[in-house]
């Protein structure tokens, strides 16, 4: 063998052995378990809970079924709380883009030394417990009678996902060539035609990063809703907590999971795609 074919079969030898910790990772931790929780989907419930034996059992034909589906299309409920949880996904989003944007742009116009300190500052929030800040909301909105509302459950929401826009915002922001601002005042442009026409397309990538990690986190969020929302603000993500765990129907519960990452990836297949539009156009 000729020193060319040896270091040709070193390399694809060491590409292999890169790639595959990698790969059994997301097959044992990701594509195995997706795989289960579709099965589980087209099968009966068991008769105290979980799932019933995939064979016949004493004579009770408990196979595959479509059963979980129908139920699904055919009660208007479910659509309405999906529809209700893709709203409180867009609404929190906005409102971390209008709260985010400012501070962001405040820190990338900060001087170098105190940037990060500001950006400590924005990611402080999680060096404490989840549960204990949203515990924390419940001690504040309780005197002001706002415990178990829309607004509660909104501000929760911000409070918790707002790092998540602070920092994609930030970065690029941070990124801007300031010659470029200078450029467009020496033309006659004023403070609000430079920042429509320069500083707001070229921080779109930001604020379409920031949206993907605060619309989506959004949508499968129960513990919010759950403690400082009432009864008539269950989401997706309480629905398929409830399907698991108090009513023990795996078979909705997994059915109702793959609905959301459907939906969920049909959005992102969407923003790619208006994306690639959009630069085409562009």
């Amino acid at each position: 063998m000729n020193k060319p074919d040896l270091e040709a079969r070193l390399a694809r030898l060491t590409r292999w052995l890169v790639s595959l910790p990698p790969t059994l990772f997301l097959v044992v931790f990701f594509v195995a378990p997706s795989l289960i929780v579709v099965l589980a989907s087209f099968r009966h419930p068991g008769e105290f809970g979980g799932l019933a034996p995939l064979l016949p059992w004493f004579g009770v034909d408990s196979g595959l079924t479509l059963e979980t589906y129908r139920f699904f299309f055919s009660d208007f409920v479910y659509l309405e709380i999906f529809l209700k949880s893709f709203g409180v996904a867009a609404l929190t989003t906005l409102l971390c883009i209008v709260i985010a944007y400012p501070l962001a742009w405040l820190i990338a116009r900060s001087p170098s030394s105190r940037r990060d300190l500001l950006v400590l500052l924005v990611i402080l929030p999680f060096a404490s417990n989840f549960l204990i800040r949203i515990y924390a909301w419940i001690l504040l909105l309780g005197p002001f009678n706002l415990l178990y509302t829309s607004f509660a459950v909104i501000a929760g929401m911000v409070y918790v996902h707002l790092p998540f826009m602070v920092l994609p915002l930030y970065t690029n922001l941070e990124k801007h060539d300031p010659a470029l601002l200078e450029a467009a005042q020496d033309l006659g442009a004023n403070a609000w035609t430079r920042f429509w026409r320069i500083t707001f397309p070229l921080s779109l990538p930001g604020i379409f990063s920031g949206s993907v990690l605060v619309f989506i986190p959004v949508l499968g969020m129960f513990a919010i809703p759950e403690l400082l929302g009432g009864t008539g603000d269950i989401l997706i993500g309480n629905l398929i907590k409830e399907q698991f765990l108090d009513n023990r129907d795996w078979p909705l519960g997994a059915m109702l999971s793959i609905m959301l990452t459907l939906a969920v990836l049909a959005l992102a297949g969407f923003s790619a795609w208006a994306g690639r539009s959009r630069g085409r156009t562009a």
